[in-house]
């Protein structure tokens, strides 16, 4: 149009033209508050994390207090009666039940210490998952602590969680998820 307008065949059409530049930029309007929309989405979803990281540490801290205490009273010394005689914490009667009960206290404990090893930070996560939450990594958990991406666009997983890739920083340059990794290498090799 505005060709045509330096040639001389199309006469100017003033309105046109002003409405087409409140348009455009009524639209670089737009996309500067949408970018604004985005930047705010993303400071409150890191404030959200973080607050969600601190409630992790809280329970992580909770939890082993909590099983501190229970190691404490499942080891308590024995207690003294009113009369000065010492008491271990049972009624006194012996017999088949006091051992079987002996042994599934035994066998609790034992459980119990087999699900602190499987779980080496100590805290049962009994909390609810939101079923909306997307998953990421080879674990197929929600997205938590420090996560690193896939440099190969079509990967299937994309995220992953530092500990589950054996990393401790952020990597230098491109980095492949083992999956693409081992695709990249198979490629290279033909």
């Amino acid at each position: 149009m505005k060709r045509g307008l330096r040639a001389g065949n199309i006469t100017p059409d003033t309105s046109l033209l002003r409405f087409s530049e409140e348009a455009l930029d009524e639209q670089k309007h737009s996309v500067r508050i949408a970018d604004e929309k985005v930047a705010l989405a993303i400071q409150a979803y890191d404030l959200v994390d973080s607050h969600i990281q601190q409630l992790d540490q809280y329970l992580k801290k909770s939890g082993e207090e909590l099983r501190r205490e229970r190691e404490n009273t499942a080891t308590a010394s024995p207690t003294q009666t009113p009369d000065g005689t010492t008491k271990s914490g049972r009624s006194g009667e012996c017999g088949r039940g006091g051992h079987k009960k002996t042994r599934l206290a035994t066998a609790a404990a034992a459980t119990e210490v087999a699900a602190s090893a499987a779980n080496p930070t100590g805290v049962e996560l009994d909390l609810p998952v939101d079923p909306n939450e997307p998953t990421y990594c080879l674990c197929n958990q929600v997205s938590y602590g420090e996560m690193v991406a896939c440099d190969n666009p079509n990967c299937k997983i994309e995220w992953f969680h530092f500990g589950c890739v054996g990393l401790k920083e952020q990597p230098k340059g491109k980095w492949y998820c083992p999956d693409c990794a081992t695709v990249k290498n198979r490629r290279k090799g033909r």
